[in-house]
């Protein structure tokens, strides 16, 4: 599993959705990234703008006001995970 990371801390949205969803196109099924925001809303956007895509996302709360956003690449339906 190929895994990369998108420092997005301090940038406010929409860029972090933005990076989401150029990373994710450079994906192979199997791959996935994080991204790290310390933008409150950025891991709902995310969610929202990654939706139509077959992926796998992942949210944790890794330190005090830092989220991680891990996106997977899948071969059939989209899967979130709260």
């Amino acid at each position: 599993m190929n895994n990369r990371f998108i420092d997005c801390l301090g940038e406010m949205c929409p860029v972090p959705v933005i990076k989401a969803e150029e990373e994710f196109k450079k994906l192979n099924p199997g791959e996935s990234f994080v991204l790290e925001t310390d933008h409150s809303c950025a891991p709902l956007f995310i969610k929202k703008q990654l939706k139509k895509y077959q992926c796998k996302i992942k949210v944790k709360e890794v330190d005090f006001g830092i989220w991680q956003v891990i996106v997977e690449k899948i071969e059939g339906d989209p899967i979130l995970e709260y």
